[in-house]
């Protein structure tokens, strides 16, 4: 294996931030190692960190129904159906699409979840009343995670 090779193999390993890359031929057995090691634990960490997150974030939502729990007992959740980016108005600076205490119809859009930039429009499946917004504007949402609270009519 030739200078430049190894070169590439270095610079490949740098880039992709692997800890370590091992290359057999019939003549040579090499082994690059990164020299972060203490790199490669803060990404374990962040790795952790966003698997802790979600955690707390239904304590927080717990939280929230707590001073009202009528309204959020009676009210029934409208989730999302994907992984992405909450946002309750269609711009920055605009109103929100729907407001606590407004009434809804089927069809009348509530949100948006913004995944992999496509912005997807959640509409209300049902009539009624918004009781809840369960997330701040800009929020990152799980599935299935519950976006509003609306009180059938």
């Amino acid at each position: 294996m030739d200078v430049d090779k190894i070169r590439e193999l270095v610079d490949l390993v740098s880039r992709s931030g692997i800890a370590e890359l091992e290359v057999e031929t019939d003549d040579m057995n090499l082994r690059i190692s990164a020299q972060l090691p203490a790199a490669a634990a803060p990404v374990a960490a962040a790795m952790t960190a966003p698997v802790a997150t979600p955690t707390p974030a239904p304590p927080a939502a717990a939280a929230e129904p707590s001073p009202g729990p009528s309204p959020a007992a009676s009210g029934r959740p409208v989730t999302s159906p994907i992984v992405g980016t909450f946002y309750r108005s269609p711009e920055p600076g605009s109103p929100p699409f729907v407001e606590i205490g407004q009434k809804v119809a089927p069809g009348d859009t509530l949100c948006i979840v913004e995944a992999m930039k496509v912005m997807n429009e959640i509409e209300a499946e049902f009539a009624g009343t918004v009781v809840e917004a369960c997330l701040e504007d800009g929020q990152p949402v799980e599935a299935e995670a519950v976006l509003f609270r609306i009180e059938p009519s």
